[in-house]
Order: structure tokens, then C-alpha cells, then sequence
């Protein structure tokens, strides 16, 4: 009888500790057990901050017209992202110089807006509405700590979540805590802000800061097993390989004594 009760207890532990270690890896859950109305129609648009790189190209149905409103350089030039334009550099102020127009403040404004002011201003020299498109040529994210391939990342779009920005960076390691991800970011003023995220939390896809911001820096913390393994050259994790092993040996040995308990009854 005591046999038995040994090997409940054994396994109980193993069975517990397994599901606690899975809650500590998965992500959003119980997400499919909210209500859809919890979950509101999310528009983001990057705005543009100092040191941004944008190319912005301006045309119409008569290219001679709109030529003097670009920045046109020769193919292959350093520094021109399409061979044919230049980029516009957002100076320390907000500003870019822009032909004809001169000095124009683009910090804090979305591309949209951009194209609106722009449109606008250049009505006065074009007899027909012009068509003017803006992109941002250095839309970056960093992302360290516990993943697959830390690094910078250039992405295609201005919309981009953290989970793909994690995804981009071969996902977190089994090591990395879910729940005290810190987000850096910079604002169009210089002031820089820090954020916790809990990537269990379903209601992450609701946080003002699902919508990575061009520069953001991600950091996924080490649980504590891989800290310990870094302070104390893997010591840690190498006893608690031990350990597990010895378990596992246990409660073999347990199964196998009970079942030969059992037949000699």
C-alpha cells in the first residue's frame, strides 16, 4: 500500500509540474474565450520622427510639370533606395527640405498626412491635382534577449505586431519569460518609455503598444534556470538535468515494483 502511495506522489509531482511549466510558455491564453466585442478594430499608422529616411515622389500627366518636385538623382547613386530618387532625411527638428517648398515639418505627422500637406502646397505651382506618395525607407526593430536570432530587422510595412516581430526573430527560446517582455521606445520628442508586456495575456492584442513603432527595441528576459546557467556556467541547469534524471529513474523503478508487488499477491 505505501508503495502505491509512493508512486501517486510521484507521479502527481511529474503531472503538476508539467502543466505548470506549460503555462508559463503559452501564449494569449484563454484568447478563445473572450468576447468578440472585446476585441476592437485596430488602425495604426507609423508617424514619422526625426532621422527618418522617406521617399516621397510626386507625379502627374505631364512628367515635365512634376519633375522639379523631385529629387532625382542618378541610378545607383549611394543612398537612393530605388535608383531613381533620393531619400528625404528628417533633420533633428522635424523638418525636411523639400524642392521649391523649402523647409516642411513632417515629424509627428503619418504619411497620409504628409501626402495631404504636400497636395495641398502644390496646388499653387500645378494646374491639375498632383498624385503623391510617401514611404519610409528605414522602418527598423530590434529585438534581443531569449530568441532564436536576435538582431535588427527591416521591415516591409508600417504595421507590424509584436508577436510577428518576435515570429521575424525565430520566436522566443523555451528559456525566455513571456511575461516581463520590455518594450523600448522613443518618442517624436526624444522622451523614451518602457513597457511590460505579458505575452500570455490575451488582452495584449488590445495594448497600445501591439503596433511596433519604427526603432522599437525588444527584450525577452531569461527565466531563472537560464540566468543561472549564465551566472554559474550551467551548473544549474546541469543539476537539474541530474534530478529529472534521477525522477524519472525513481518512478520507473516504483512502476516496476509495484507491478511485480502486484503479481506476487
Amino acid at each position: 500500500m505505501k508503495v502505491k502511495c509512493w508512486i501517486l506522489l510521484v507521479l502527481s509531482v511529474v503531472f503538476f509540474g508539467s502543466c505548470s511549466s506549460t503555462k508559463k510558455v503559452v501564449y494569449l491564453q484563454g484568447i478563445e474565450d473572450m468576447p468578440s466585442d472585446s476585441m476592437p478594430v485596430m488602425y495604426y499608422d507609423a508617424r514619422v520622427k526625426p532621422k527618418d529616411l522617406l521617399i516621397i515622389t510626386v507625379s502627374s500627366f505631364n512628367p515635365e510639370i512634376s519633375k522639379p518636385f523631385n529629387l532625382a538623382t542618378s541610378v545607383g547613386e549611394a543612398g537612393s533606395d530605388d535608383g531613381s530618387l533620393k531619400n528625404y532625411l528628417v533633420d533633428s527638428d522635424g523638418f525636411i527640405d523639400f524642392p521649391v517648398l523649402g523647409k516642411i515639418e513632417v515629424a509627428g505627422m503619418t504619411k497620409g498626412e504628409i501626402e495631404n500637406q504636400l497636395k495641398e502646397r502644390l496646388s499653387i505651382y500645378l494646374k491639375e491635382p498632383p498624385l503623391v506618395m510617401v514611404r519610409m525607407v528605414n522602418y527598423k526593430f530590434t529585438v534581443l534577449g531569449e530568441v532564436g536570432s536576435p538582431g535588427v530587422y527591416v521591415a516591409s510595412n508600417e504595421r507590424v505586431n509584436i508577436f510577428e516581430a518576435i515570429a521575424q526573430a525565430g520566436d522566443m527560446t523555451i528559456q525566455g519569460r513571456r511575461d516581463n517582455v520590455k518594450l523600448i521606445r522613443e518618442h517624436v520628442n526624444g522622451k523614451k518609455e518602457v513597457a511590460v508586456l505579458d505575452f500570455r495575456d490575451p488582452n495584449i492584442i488590445n495594448s497600445p503598444y501591439y503596433y511596433l513603432q519604427q526603432n522599437d527595441m525588444i527584450y525577452v528576459e531569461p527565466n531563472r534556470q537560464r540566468a543561472g546557467d549564465r551566472v554559474n556556467g550551467g551548473a544549474f541547469s546541469k543539476f537539474t538535468s541530474v534530478f529529472s534524471f534521477i525522477l524519472s529513474l525513481a518512478t520507473l523503478g516504483l512502476t516496476v515494483g509495484l507491478t511485480i508487488y502486484n503479481g506476487g499477491e
